[in-house]
């Protein structure tokens, strides 16, 4: 069989995978007779395109199917997007936008066709770039979670909650995103330290020529103050009691209320109580039964009641604030401040505004209870556990989760109102109607008469169901698929999301399946570039995912992604890595080219061949043992660099060295028999790994049958092997590597035989290599000694010396001569050395780290000092 030159990924990749569809090998259906293994993708967003770390993410997941595929498991993979509420319904305003169409000129049912046109359009991309990844997903099962099934579920789990009591609705202080206009929760607050200003401005008292100064980073929010509010044991403060004051511009007189909550340290003492717009404020109006002022629209311009500054943005409206104050001379001063600010995570460059807003809610406080407990015994397995503390700690002090988005793209809530107050919860308008008749005893009441809520629910409130609902879990639950495949085997997911998603899913499985949703968690980490700054498009460092695919090919960037991404620990994204993981696939290829190009005979295997035989399979057996080992503790990285390097060190640089014949000779069929097996076992365990040219290799061994492909062949089991062989192996090699050391840094050829003598108790442990380490040492000899032969340059291994003599191979007077000038340099390097370390002046003044530089300087040059002794006294 002809092999190309030079391995190609482009033409091979696309035609193995077609094939892999066209078999049918990464489609799954129940089968009692195997064990499942089940993976749900996290699903990427229907506006998302294939980053690092969807690169990295889905890598792992495909390497952990793979190889579960090969075991015999019923490997199941299950594919699919999220609807991405808010960043999908940005993606489609801006599209109308560039048309001269605004959202607000559609009806809902308008803005939802384009919305779908534009999903239909663009919403499968990711996939089929996953593909290009070599993504195993059985993608007859992928799920979109707003199909009209996962979307049942989602309004179905709202009812339910709702008449458990689990699901109310609350005027509440929230997370307000003004650029996507819609409420969003604690855990998509993303707060970052900015540079910012502290605004100290006197407010006068009601009745006096006297004022009070307080100090605040949001000059604007003035004008919904309804209160100041003092600490009862500030001593400097106790004249204030029971006075009012007057809010600067508005001229509103607000009571001086008293707190403790007040932190006599911040700012001047005195606190601007503004409750339409800070957490900490709403509590104490609520404590104090204060106003509520909301000087703010839903985009974060100024309302009417502000009545100043109306429809000017919040950072128009603080510049322009603080310029009246100045002119009013009520501006005391402005200090610099750097603190932490809330970014909506939506929308990296928008500020959070805490907003007080009728919402939906779900009720915590039970639901985590189960999820917690399975989470801490460990019947639901973290990888890596320090995890567990971070999930505990987020459960131990969460909060009602706002569930309401005032958007159009989602599932919309199944509320039904009616009359004044009345609210019926109902997976349809039907079914609400009779709810609302029962409720209200009005057997009058129309479908006309019910308005069903405009807002539709979080996301998350979806994706925390696709392991039930992915297998049509809610509406058929006694189903063949979710009774076989849930719970799952394992999650891979960045740890960012653990409270997004993680916790949420498992909070979803003991509610409704009364079950863990999985069995392992295995977190990966960010993915970073070299200044471990986190990828992204604004700063530039975030590569072409398809290009490096092009470039590297699909096994290259999949090696270079896992070469150095231990579980949980940031990867540390260098583009070497991906050319690293080509450089593997030439290798490969051109051991197999090597290989395959040899001429064959019938003759006797020689006692070398046999011994590299029985080495090779012994190594490789202790390989798969630390290959479980790695795989059971979601060691990823260290799996790859075992299998790395017995291909690349073992197979490619010892065994097939030791293998090959002579130039121009042939092979006995035996070794070359043997040695296409040990192909065959060694493209099995990097299979998951690299699944493209492993697959190239296995079929172009041999003349495969029509289902005999690599992707659902058997893995290996690791049989005994003999530790002694392998220990033999490992110091016969250190020897060769040695006498080969030697011969670069002596100029001496390799054309030129040798002659080794072993000062050593072990020689029959090396004798056993003899024949190998004459071959690839070049050896004329190599015999055990009592004493150094003379002339001769030596190495050691443990405590086995080894001597060549050199004579006639190098000029032993040159190198004397040359020996001899670098010590004479050497030791007068130290004198100067050691003349600045015995002067105590230096010693005492010089800086600590300056001293301990000139000490390694003197340990360094004495070492070498040492050593260049010993090579001429070898030389005699």
């Amino acid at each position: 069989m002809s092999l190309s030159t030079k391995y190609n990924p482009q033409e091979v990749e696309s035609k193995i995978y077609e094939e892999w569809m066209t078999k049918g090998f990464f489609h799954s259906k129940p089968n009692p007779d195997k064990e499942p293994f089940t993976i749900i993708i996290p699903p990427p967003n229907v506006t998302g395109i294939l980053h690092m770390g969807h690169m990295l993410n889905n890598t792992i997941q495909d390497v952990l199917i793979r190889k579960a595929r090969m075991e015999g498991k019923e490997a199941c993979w299950v594919p699919g997007t999220d609807h991405a509420s808010i960043a999908t319904e940005a993606k489609v305003v801006g599209l109308l936008r560039e048309k001269g169409i605004t959202k607000a000129d559609l009806t809902r049912d308008e803005f939802l066709k384009h919305a779908h046109a534009w999903k239909d359009k663009y919403g499968g991309i990711i996939l089929d770039q996953l593909k290009r990844l070599g993504a195993s997903c059985d993608w007859d099962r992928t799920f979109f979670t707003m199909e009209p099934k996962l979307s049942k579920a989602v309004i179905d789990v709202f009812v339910r909650l709702y008449k458990k009591g689990y699901i109310y609705r609350g005027n509440k202080m929230v997370n307000w995103d003004p650029t996507a206009q819609t409420t969003i929760s604690n855990e998509e607050v993303i707060y970052k330290e900015v540079d910012a200003a502290l605004y100290y401005v006197n407010y006068k008292l009601e009745g006096s020529d006297e004022f009070v100064t307080i100090a605040t980073t949001r000059p604007e929010t003035i004008l919904g103050d309804t209160a100041i509010c003092i600490n009862p044991n500030d001593e400097r403060y106790q004249h204030l009691k029971g006075k009012r004051a007057i809010v600067p511009l508005v001229n509103r007189s607000i009571p001086i209320i008293e707190d403790e909550y007040v932190d006599l340290e911040f700012g001047t003492g005195c606190l601007k109580v503004t409750p339409a717009h800070d957490i900490n404020d709403y509590e104490l109006g609520q404590k104090h039964n204060l106003e509520i002022i909301d000087i703010l629209n839903d985009d974060g311009t100024l309302s009417e009641a502000a009545q100043f500054f109306i429809g000017l943005d919040r950072e128009e409206a603080r510049k322009s604030i603080t310029k009246e104050l100045k002119a009013l001379g009520i501006l005391a001063k402005v200090e610099n401040l750097r603190h932490k600010v809330g970014f909506s995570e939506r929308n990296p460059d928008t500020v959070v505004e805490p907003k007080l807003s009728l919402q939906w809610y779900v009720d915590m406080q039970e639901i985590v209870k189960p999820a917690l407990e399975n989470v801490m015994n460990d019947e639901i397995q973290f990888y890596p556990p320090k995890f567990k503390n971070t999930y505990k700690h987020w459960l131990d002090n969460i909060r009602d989760w706002p569930i309401s988005r005032q958007l159009w793209w989602g599932q919309q809530i199944p509320a039904f109102y009616y009359g004044e107050n009345g609210v019926a919860v109902a997976p349809t308008v039907e079914e609400a109607l009779e709810i609302a008749r029962k409720d209200s005893g009005d057997e009058k009441l129309q479908i006309t008469d019910l308005k069903q809520d405009q807002d539709v629910v979080d996301t998350w409130f979806s994706s925390w169901l696709v392991p039930i609902s992915g297998f049509d879990g809610f509406e058929n639950p006694g189903n063949e698929d979710i009774k076989y495949y849930y719970p799952t085997s394992v999650l891979v997911t960045g740890w960012d999301i653990i409270f997004f998603w993680v916790a949420r899913m498992i909070f979803a499985g003991y509610e409704f399946m009364n079950e863990k949703p999985f069995e392992k968690v295995y977190f990966t980490g960010m993915v970073r570039d070299l200044q471990r700054r986190k990828m992204s498009k604004s700063l530039g460092n975030s590569p072409d995912a398809l290009g490096l695919i092009d470039q590297y090919g699909a096994d290259g960037v999949r090696v270079g992604m896992l070469l150095s991404s231990a579980a949980g620990n940031d990867l540390l994204f260098d583009e070497k890595l991906c050319e690293q993981g080509r450089n593997f696939s030439t290798k490969i290829w051109n051991a197999f080219r090597l290989v395959k190009n040899w001429e064959i005979v019938e003759k006797p295997a020689s006692q070398k061949n046999t011994l590299a035989k029985e080495w090779f399979e012994a190594r490789y057996n202790q390989v798969l043992v630390e290959l479980e080992d790695h795989f059971s503790k979601f060691r990823l990285s260290d799996a790859l660099m075992s299998v790395y390097k017995l291909i690349w060190d073992d197979f490619c640089s010892w065994y097939l060295e030791i293998i090959k014949p002579d130039f121009g000779q042939p092979i006995d069929k035996e070794t070359y028999d043997t040695t296409i097996n040990f192909f065959e076992k060694l493209m099995k365990v990097v299979h998951p790994y690299m699944p493209f040219i492993s697959e190239e290799i296995w079929q172009k061994i041999e003349k495969r049958e029509d289902k005999d492909y690599l992707i659902v062949s058997e893995w290996p089991e690791a049989k005994a092997f003999d530790q002694q062989i392998i220990s033999a192996a490992e110091k016969s090699f250190e020897l060769i590597s040695n006498i080969r050391n030697i011969r670069n840094s002596n100029g001496i050829s390799f054309k030129n035989e040798l002659e080794l003598f072993a000062k050593t108790s072990e020689f029959e442990e090396y004798s056993a290599f003899k024949e190998i380490i004459s071959k690839l040492a070049n050896l004329s000899s190599f015999t055990q000694c009592e004493e150094n032969p003379g002339s001769s340059l030596s190495f050691t291994i443990n405590s086995d010396e080894f001597f060549i003599p050199v004579e006639g191979k190098i000029d032993v007077e040159k190198e004397k001569a040359e020996l001899t000038n670098e010590l004479e340099y050497t030791k007068g390097f130290l004198n100067t050395i050691n003349k600045k370390l015995n002067n105590e002046r230096f010693v005492s003044n010089a800086p600590e780290n300056v001293v301990a530089i000139e000490k390694k300087k003197q340990a360094d040059a004495e070492s070498k000092i040492e050593m260049l002794e010993a090579k001429l006294k070898e030389l005699g």
